[in-house]
């Protein structure tokens, strides 16, 4: 049995900053309001035709490969988080196996949603762990932009997303006291249309439903939340997953260097500071720049922390996340 590390980080996010002045242009709102109730100062959006979900997957996996010191020519997984892919099938990850020049490893998508680098972290540890695979290329990249109501209409949950992908390497660690120490996934389904986009759907509209009916007011194809329900439900959530990935390693609170929450609402990631009794030191937030990358929050975060030095060898650094579905998880890991 081997525990797999992170051998390898980065990230990538467009060069468009887009403001909540900016957004003020075209819907009814303004920088007060978005701040009081999400911390978010500005994100970033894709311009059309500069990247996709895939490419900038790639991008991002270029720099932890590099970093990781890890030729492309040893990996021998990809795993891709997102809940934007370029083609409704095939997935974004035999995208990126070819637009890296990778062997013809497996890849595997998943659709995780705001816990989806969580739950891909996961996936390729026990990959490692069980000898199977050695290097594992992981990734979470999001394209929001071009899929929101960017009007009034939809304001409450448009100002919220940005565009961007993380990546890491994780690579076979014979020690034992180091890496990733364990991880904790949950769901809990009866809550899965509260933060939800329907269509496209097999289930109950598709393309052809949608170009029959023809109606400017459909807003099926919209993301759609219930915000105030998922903030409840989310700060209850990331406490007892983290609290969870505590107790199953025998540490404290207090032995948390550094945790990096999925980026949804700073207000979330707050409460959670004050709960737990943690230092601005000890939790990195970076939304306020880039906005809820979903998948790729988590990844971007802690590549920026990472590079910041606020990780160290021999810190505990402790990952969660909750989203859609309801899902959510939380990684412990030994640096």
């Amino acid at each position: 049995m081997y525990h797999s590390k992170i051998a390898g980080l980065g990230y990538y996010v467009p060069e468009n900053i887009v403001t909540n002045d900016d957004l003020s242009k075209i819907i009814e709102t303004n920088d007060e309001w978005i701040q009081e109730r999400t911390g978010i100062q500005e994100r970033r959006h894709v311009i059309r035709g500069e990247d996709t979900t895939t490419t900038m997957g790639v991008k991002a996996a270029k720099i932890a490969i590099e970093r990781s010191g890890v030729a492309k020519e040893d990996i021998d997984f990809v795993i891709f988080a997102t809940l934007s892919p370029d083609y409704y099938f095939p997935g974004p990850g035999v995208l990126v196996q070819r637009d890296l020049g990778l062997r013809t490893v497996g890849a595997l998508d998943v659709r995780n949603q705001c816990s989806g680098f969580v739950y891909a972290i996961s996936i390729a540890d026990q990959y490692i762990k069980t000898g199977m695979y050695k290097n594992v290329l992981v990734i979470g990249s999001e394209l929001h932009s071009t899929g929101l109501d960017m009007t009034t209409r939809g304001r409450g949950v448009s100002v919220i997303f940005g565009d961007g992908a993380g990546a890491a390497v994780l690579s076979r660690e014979e020690d034992l006291s180091k890496g990733i120490l364990s991880t904790h996934l949950h769901s809990e389904g009866q809550h899965a249309e509260e933060l939800s986009l329907v269509a496209p759907g097999m289930g109950k509209r598709w393309v052809t439903d949608i170009i029959a009916d023809n109606d400017p007011n459909d807003e099926s194809y919209y993301p759609y939340m219930n915000g105030q329900f998922v903030f409840k439900n989310a700060v209850v959530r990331f406490s007892e997953v983290i609290n969870e990935g505590l107790q199953a390693n025998d540490l404290q609170v207090s032995d948390i260097n550094m945790l990096v929450p999925h980026q949804a609402n700073l207000r979330i990631s707050q409460f959670i500071q004050q709960k737990f009794r943690l230092t601005d030191d000890q939790v990195f937030n970076n939304i306020q720049k880039y906005g809820n990358t979903t998948a790729a929050s988590i990844p971007i975060a802690l590549t920026e922390a990472w590079e910041q030095g606020k990780i160290k060898s021999g810190d505990l650094v402790v990952l969660a996340a909750f989203g859609s579905g309801f899902t959510w998880g939380s990684v412990m890991i030994r640096w």
